[in-house]
């Protein structure tokens, strides 16, 4: 029954990492299964907590597999973090600890990027991390500077393992500082959802979110939008054992995806 209400769905959200590729290597069923999508006119978006790259960024990484895919598909938690703080202070003076995809992402938005007296500090993935940044960072946090993070990952899944992601630059700034973000954005969080129906025009029992992450693609449960775990990622099936977030339905992958809803 609860697979029935997946086939029904009004937009499919899929991760990336993990779940439509790893590293350099497309994951299989992937061009399938968007194909079968496109051809039944089925929306879908492109839903990922990496802030490390831009719109742009990801739409060139699609490109290089032969996936076709408009800016406008793709959403990132750095996207819906710009979003959440425009609506908080356009215009904002802003400390971004991130690469300079997630920067050029921000002026777009048309924030000021400080190194001084910022309104909020932002901590985003950052693979261009430095002990200066982090040192800076921590120093705005611990004088009570607004402290927004795009995310809540821990890791990020690579063909040979797994990178630390902003969880692990979280935990080393709450062990200088004392202080934990005061609003986290990306998946799972309410600000995530909230931009992402804003932007689908569907409430979250209309939409079916596909990834390979329990705490953050298969907790999005928890806002009422179906799940889908994918086995081609992070997770194995002997993490369900002891999680709290419990999918609707696994899949292996994308491939087993198409088929049961081609079925």
């Amino acid at each position: 029954m609860k697979f029935e209400k997946i086939k029904r769905t009004a937009c499919f959200l899929f991760d990336l990492d993990g779940t439509v590729y790893l590293g350099d290597q497309l994951l299989p069923g992937v061009r399938d299964l968007l194909a079968y999508l496109d051809k039944n006119s089925r929306p879908y978006l492109f839903l990922t907590n990496n802030s490390s790259r831009s719109r742009a960024d990801y739409s060139l990484k699609l490109a290089n597999y032969g996936l076709d895919t408009p800016d406008e598909k793709i959403f990132s938690s750095g996207m819906a973090t710009a979003i959440y703080l425009k609506k908080q202070q356009p215009g904002a003076r802003v400390y971004l600890v991130g690469t300079p995809s997630l920067e050029e992402e921000f002026r777009s938005y048309e924030f000021e990027l400080v190194e001084e007296d910022p309104d909020y500090a932002v901590l985003g993935f950052d693979t261009t991390l430095t002990y200066e940044k982090i040192w800076k960072l921590s120093n705005f946090v611990r004088e009570g500077k607004p402290y927004i993070a795009t995310h809540p990952d821990i890791n990020c899944p690579t063909p040979d393992g797994c990178m630390p992601d902003i969880g692990a630059m979280m935990a080393m700034i709450a062990s200088s500082t004392g202080r934990e973000p005061d609003v986290i954005i990306g998946k799972p969080h309410s600000p995530m959802v909230e931009a992402i129906v804003e932007k689908t025009g569907f409430d979250p029992d209309k939409l079916t979110m596909v990834g390979d992450r329990l705490y953050t693609d298969i907790a999005m449960g928890a806002a009422g939008i179906s799940t889908v775990l994918v086995l081609s990622g992070e997770t194995d099936m002997e993490d369900l054992v002891t999680s709290p977030y419990q999918p609707d339905f696994v899949c292996d992958n994308l491939g087993e995806l198409l088929r049961l809803l081609d079925e």
